[in-house]
């Protein structure tokens, strides 16, 4: 169902359900020179079979969709007959009648035409001989071809539900599946009309998403697989554990144009099913699964466009117009297993009537997308989150990203609220005011622990302190104290010696020695803001290290 069919040599395609514009097209009949007189807008009916009549009541022999042949001796005189005769050609939903112009009529008698017109049975003429026996052989032949094709595609659909199932296959692999087989766009989504999982076929997320839920909304529920709403949509309800939780949404390849076949209801039943099976595989919220994919494409910049991001995230329920966006990272440090801390962060952002994204974005790290209208403050959100995920992991580190007023914008936000986390240790002390940490928390300190991977870093603080680190190692004294005491008095000997219990001569002593070892000059305030910076390197290497502050 997904690849453009070849055409055989007849010129119809091989599984499609042959039209009147189909058989006409044979060259058994094109040899006839077919005219079509009446019901051009209706020659896309389905033949189901040819029926050769030369009876007055043809209709009490026929099922619906059969092409009738006639050489036109068995109609009426009067022009009641022939209306009568149309009307039940009509009433049996014939596909169309063919009148051979040989034998009784030269040309298509009024009363018929204008009977036919007035039912919508399309009237088609054949100025020369046609074998009718030879136009049923290959009609006939063509339609049980493809129903065994049919059947064929219908097993091949079959066959590859069932490995997608025994493979415990998730949802996002049940749904590609789905709009590959049909070739056409499925769509996945929970009792409140949110779209989970959008696979799009010949179009974008943004025409397929698109005020999703208004739409949604205006085609209704049903107990099983149908073309339902005034779009035309084909619908499948999906169950878990008895009960209802959602459907899978077939639209057709144009708006309002249907279209669907006997194959794509089976596609959609058994896409139904695999994710029923899905489901039990896969228990955890599939709601959640959506957030956090939709999060990851937002982050990595994955989506087609900005309106497809938007329309995405729209359909999952998060405001996109007129709201201001919020990046918050959430990285974990000894939380209990059994915490939840994701499932603790959800409760705190309904409670707070906040719309979110929240999903992990990588091992130990969530990441949360706020989108508040305008004239609310994020910052009373953002210090809730963070107490609560505190209260379950106190050495987490929660941090923060700038606020953007447009959704194309929040990679910003997460890049801004990732160094943020970079330069903040495990551990480290929380500001005055608030229990997560933003870009004006980033000093030195900081700076530099996000750069600790950095070798020009490791080799600046080795050049700086090595020797004097060496000379304590190997001597038993402790001059890298002294240094320190120094610097962070600014030069001032006086506080130095308080801070470290030193006589004034003794840390004198020591000074010059720091400065032979070093080669430099303590007076110097630029060789001392070096040593500083060094030493602060220093410290987040070590901590680095070991895995805490000290």
């Amino acid at each position: 169902m997904t690849e453009k069919q070849p055409e055989d040599r007849d010129g119809t395609t091989p599984g499609r359900a042959l039209t009147v514009t189909d058989v006409l097209a044979l060259p058994v009949l094109a040899a006839g020179q077919p005219q079509v007189v009446t019901g051009v807008a209706q020659l896309d009916r389905p033949v189901r079979w040819v029926h050769i009549t030369e009876l007055t009541d043809p209709a009490s022999f026929l099922k619906g969709g059969e092409l009738v042949l006639t050489t036109g001796m068995p109609l009426p005189d009067d022009a009641a007959g022939v209306r009568r005769y149309v009307d039940e050609l009509a009433r049996v939903e014939a596909a169309a009648l063919v009148l051979e112009l040989v034998r009784r009529y030269h040309r298509p008698p009024d009363a018929l035409v204008r009977a036919c017109r007035a039912r919508g049975l399309p009237l088609i003429t054949l100025v020369e001989d046609v074998n009718f026996l030879e136009v049923t052989q290959v009609v006939h032949a063509l339609i049980l071809g493809n129903q065994a094709e049919a059947i064929r595609r219908t097993q091949r659909v079959h066959e590859a539900f069932t490995a997608l199932t025994l493979r415990g296959a998730g949802p996002q692999d049940v749904m590609r599946a789905a709009a590959t087989m049909s070739a056409r766009t499925v769509v996945l989504e929970n009792l409140v009309h949110r779209a989970l999982i959008c696979e799009p076929s010949g179009t974008t997320v943004q025409e397929v998403l698109s005020d999703w839920e208004h739409r949604s909304r205006a085609t209704p529920a049903g107990d099983r697989t149908g073309v339902r709403g005034p779009a035309g949509w084909l619908t499948a309800p999906v169950e878990y554990q008895g009960e209802r939780w959602g459907r899978v949404v077939m639209l057709p390849a144009h708006p309002y144009e249907g279209g669907f076949g006997p194959e794509h209801s089976t596609v959609l039943e058994r896409t139904a099913m695999a994710l029923t099976v899905a489901r039990l595989i896969h228990p955890a919220p599939w709601e959640r699964t959506a957030h956090r994919n939709a999060l990851r494409d937002l982050v990595e910049q994955r989506h087609h466009s900005p309106a497809d991001a938007r329309a995405r995230c729209a359909a999952l329920g998060l405001p996109t117009q007129d709201a201001g966006f919020v990046a918050i990272l959430v990285d974990l440090h000894g939380a209990d297993q059994d915490a939840e801390p994701e499932t603790r962060l959800v409760r705190e952002l309904d409670a707070a009537g906040a719309p979110a994204l929240v999903g992990d974005l990588a091992p130990g790290r969530l990441g949360i997308l706020l989108a508040l209208r305008p004239t609310r403050p994020w910052r009373p959100i953002a210090e809730r989150l963070a107490r609560a995920v505190l209260s379950l992991a106190p050495h987490s580190v929660v941090s923060v990203g700038p606020e953007v007023m447009d959704l194309s914008d929040t990679p910003r936000s997460f890049r801004a609220a990732a160094r943020v986390a970079e330069a903040t240790p495990p551990g480290r002390d929380l500001p005055a005011d608030r229990s997560f940490h933003e870009p004006r928390d980033i000093g030195l300190r900081g700076l530099l622990h996000a750069l600790r991977e950095d070798t020009r870093v490791q080799e600046y603080t080795e050049r700086q302190l090595g020797r004097l680190i060496d000379h304590d190692a190997r001597h038993g004294t402790d001059l890298l104290t002294t240094l320190r005491h120094h610097l962070d008095a600014a030069g001032n000997k006086t506080t130095a010696a308080r801070r470290g219990g030193l006589a004034r001569e003794t840390l004198y002593q020591r000074l010059r020695t720091v400065e032979r070892l070093l080669d430099c000059d303590l007076a110097s305030g630029e060789q001392r803001s070096e040593l500083h910076v060094a030493l602060m390197a220093l410290d987040v290497l070590r901590t680095s290290r070991t895995g805490t502050v000290e």
